[in-house]
């Protein structure tokens, strides 16, 4: 995935976190560095390991089939990964993901965004903020555009399909876990690539809807 402006990553700063934002109608995900020991959250419902958006908010059994549009400007060779991260719930869950025309309905968009891009919670340049997607069925996903997205793992670079698999999840209804391992865990380290769907994150999407 491409960014107009890359941000550069002192390695002496240490591990770079994906940590949930305050926003109350979006699950932002923040990119902080691990001294920072000011990390907000926002109160979800808990049920074992993983957690849901609060009121457990999820796309009606008419919903099993959806379909997302990449917003104009979205970068070519970023559509692959976010089309793999659907499919790694497609594998998991009854639902299908579709990809259509930028200019068709969809019931899922995608786009890169920065700073003020008009949905109430502006991006915040370099650093902070990674990206930010709405509950069911809201069905916006944001990427921010000043921090750095590649295919794989690059040091001081986020792994593009390893955050869309995470965003998604929220997408799809489901907060995020204390498991470690799993993929909706609120961190993931820059220069990484995790996007592997674990027990507890199949657990959560199976009693959120109950497959």
């Amino acid at each position: 995935m491409a960014s107009s402006k890359a941000f550069k990553i002192t390695l002496f700063l240490g591990v770079v976190l994906v940590v949930l934002s305050l926003f109350p109608g979006s699950d932002g995900c923040w990119a902080e560095e691990s001294y920072n020991k000011t990390q907000h959250r926002i109160k979800f419902h808990k049920v074992s390991r993983y957690s849901f958006f609060q009121g457990n908010p999820k796309w009606p059994p008419s919903k099993r089939n959806l379909n997302y549009k990449f917003l104009t400007g979205f970068p070519t060779n970023g559509k692959p990964p976010v089309a793999s991260a659907c499919g790694r719930w497609a594998a998991v869950t009854p639902f299908t993901f579709t990809e259509v025309p930028s200019s068709a309905p969809a019931d899922i968009t995608i786009t890169f965004a920065r700073l003020n891009h008009g949905d109430g919670y502006s991006f915040d340049g370099k650093g902070g903020t990674l990206a930010h997607a709405f509950a069911p069925t809201d069905g916006r996903l944001h990427f921010d555009a000043d921090d750095p997205y590649v295919i794989g793992a690059a040091p001081g670079a986020f792994d593009l399909e390893s955050v869309a698999v995470h965003e998604m999840g929220h997408i799809l209804g489901l907060g995020h876990s204390t498991v470690p391992q799993a993929i909706m865990y609120p961190s993931i380290s820059s220069g990484t690539v995790k996007k592997d769907l674990q027990a507890d994150d199949i657990n959560g999407i199976k009693a959120l809807y109950g497959f």
